[in-house]
């Protein structure tokens, strides 16, 4: 799977978490842009974990700070 198609899927996943309409890019970070509080972030990471087969751990979780992060992670899990 390419960058392209993993970071529609996800933008696809974000929408209804995305409350202000925020332009999604690669530099659009969780907590300051998009304004998710841990009980979204654990929505949203259960939605691309069930999206995509694939477990991101806790230690993985805290480090994805931006959406561009997230794609590559998915990217890596996926192999």
């Amino acid at each position: 799977m390419d960058r392209a198609a993993t970071s529609a899927r996800i933008a696809g996943l974000i929408e209804p978490f995305n409350k202000k309409g925020v332009e999604i890019i690669d530099e659009t970070r969780f907590t300051d842009d998009l304004e998710f509080d841990s009980l979204t972030v654990m929505d949203f990471v259960a939605a691309i974990e069930d999206e995509f087969d694939i477990i991101i751990s806790m230690n993985q979780q805290a480090e994805i700070e931006t959406y561009g992060q997230l794609v590559d992670a998915v990217i890596k899990l996926k192999g």
